[in-house]
């Protein structure tokens, strides 16, 4: 058959495609009984239309996937290929089922070498991802185990085609198209000599499932940011700034934004409303102002329905300082994360503290992180929130110069790569002469994405002019994050060689 002849088509399977149905099946499964019944596949039609698949040359059946409903729960556990039908060879297809099971998949020998099984392999993806169910099941049969049936078990031939020492045209090509081997079967097929009876059960799942029963409570899949690259002023009052704080709120709040970004001690002008001959007491004084600034943020939250990063602020606990940013969610919660690594300005001149835990917080609109500035230059914390399911990350920053920027962006950009997830960076510009260590900053704020066909080409979703007070958005896809999990190019998250290194903490 020459490629530049074929005229494919893929469509559902019709009634009155059976005569060539059935020549198809006697051709391909002459050892184990040949077609179904005209009765049996007219009824899974009537039940399950839109589960079966065919794909046709030139008017030609030459490809067919047969599919049926079934409850997870029951075909995800042991069982036999006659539990899938009553005594009639009716195929038992269940209207309620919560999974779909692969029946067959068969190519006319002619087609073969045309990679026609893997398309109708991913139309049963498709129709699983959007009929919303949990998985595919398949009890695959092992069809060149008898050739090794005196010398090796069936879970060793299992493993030895896995490891691609033994080809299995069934198995191998299973494995292939992300199926995974969930147990073995005994005495599935008892007729089928060639796979000795036994099968395997195989399962795709379906990464993108949403239970029904509860709509209300389903997760956000697109998420807008919005992040405020702040223009650090002199002011008069913490009133005046407060002011400032919420026109940005109102503002990111009306492009329906779900989160408001703000940057590394925004509120650092208010250091020149007071003594600055030693550092270690001006920023004291900025820390007494913490407490109202999270209260009416978090007030903000609730009143303009956006989840705010605040940023970050001193807080005094017991007369030691910390590095505190704090998610002030918009039902009116609030969480704190402290900066763990602290720079050397900050110890030496602010005699700031770290602290001792990153972790991953749950809102309406995905899983996210908080790291401060210097935080996400140091690798082990993304990872560490990585394994708890991290989705998007926000980095609050101050940079006083561009190299001191670009250590955050690059380190930011890797962390979206090698944690596969979103990071949002967002920092302040502008001269500040009036407050000792402050006078000058240097940001161009961002959002990373990982780098896949799924996402810009250069991984930048969005960034603003450098040194210049802009608000960015960017809408983030969470299906995109999780098709990259599962089916990504590269799979960073699933390929660690955790059987021999880790990353673990202390806490």
């Amino acid at each position: 058959m020459s490629p530049d002849e074929l005229h494919l088509q893929l469509r559902n399977l019709r009634k009155d495609d059976y005569p060539q149905l059935k020549a198809l099946m006697d051709k391909v499964y002459p050892d184990i009984g040949g077609a179904w019944g005209e009765h049996t596949i007219l009824k899974l039609i009537n039940e399950f239309a839109e589960g079966q698949i065919c794909l046709e040359d030139n008017g030609q059946l030459v490809g067919v996937a047969l599919t049926v409903k079934v409850k997870y729960a029951r075909f995800s556990n042991p069982h036999t290929y006659d539990d899938l039908m009553d005594a009639r060879e009716n195929i038992l297809n269940d209207r309620k089922g919560d999974a779909i099971y692969g029946l067959d998949v068969l190519i006319h020998p002619d087609y073969r070498g045309y990679r026609l099984g893997r398309r109708l392999y991913d139309a049963r993806k498709e129709l699983c991802r959007q009929s919303n169910l949990k998985a595919i099941l398949a009890g695959g049969r092992i069809v060149n185990f008898h050739k090794y049936a005196d010398e090796m078990t069936p879970g060793q031939y299992i493993e030895a085609v896995h490891r691609r020492e033994i080809y299995d045209p069934i198995l191998t090509f299973q494995l292939a198209n992300d199926f995974t081997v969930k147990r073995l079967l005994g005495k599935y097929l008892p007729e089928d000599k060639r796979s000795v009876g036994f099968a395997t059960l195989l399962e795709w799942n379906n990464f993108l499932y949403e239970p029904s029963d509860n709509i209300l409570g389903s997760r956000i899949r697109n998420v807008r940011v919005g992040a405020l690259q702040w223009q650090m002023r002199e002011i008069d009052s913490v009133e005046e700034m407060l002011r400032q704080v919420e026109y940005f709120v109102d503002a990111i709040s009306s492009y329906q934004s779900d989160f408001a970004v703000f940057p590394e001690f925004f509120n650092a002008p208010l250091m020149g409303l007071t003594d600055q001959s030693q550092q270690k007491d001006a920023i004291r004084f900025l820390a007494g102002f913490t407490e109202r600034f999270k209260r009416e943020m978090s007030q903000m939250a609730v009143s303009y329905n956006v989840n705010i990063i605040t940023g970050s602020m001193p807080i005094n606990e017991d007369d030691v300082i910390y590095n505190a940013s704090y998610l002030c969610r918009r039902d009116g919660t609030i969480e704190e994360q402290r900066k763990i690594h602290v720079t050397p300005h900050e110890k030496r001149d602010w005699v700031i503290e770290g602290g001792d835990h990153v972790q991953v917080f749950d809102t309406d609109a995905g899983k996210i992180g908080i790291l401060i500035c210097y935080d996400v230059e140091f690798p082990e914390l993304g990872r560490l929130m990585a394994d708890e399911g991290l989705e998007i990350l926000f980095v609050p920053f101050w940079t006083d110069t561009r190299n001191a920027y670009l250590r955050v962006r690059h380190c930011a950009q890797a962390r979206a790569v090698e944690n596969e997830c979103y990071v949002v960076t967002c920092g302040s510009v502008g001269n500040l002469p009036q407050v000792e260590s402050l006078d000058v900053q240097y940001a161009q704020s961002a959002v990373f994405s990982p780098s896949d066909f799924a996402f810009p080409y250069d991984a930048i979703l969005a960034e603003t002019t450098a040194n210049t007070e802009q608000l960015i958005f960017s809408d983030l896809n969470l299906d995109e994050l999780r098709y990259l999990h599962h089916e990504g190019s590269v799979t960073n998250l699933k390929d660690r060689r955790t059987d021999i290194y880790e990353v673990t903490r202390k806490w």
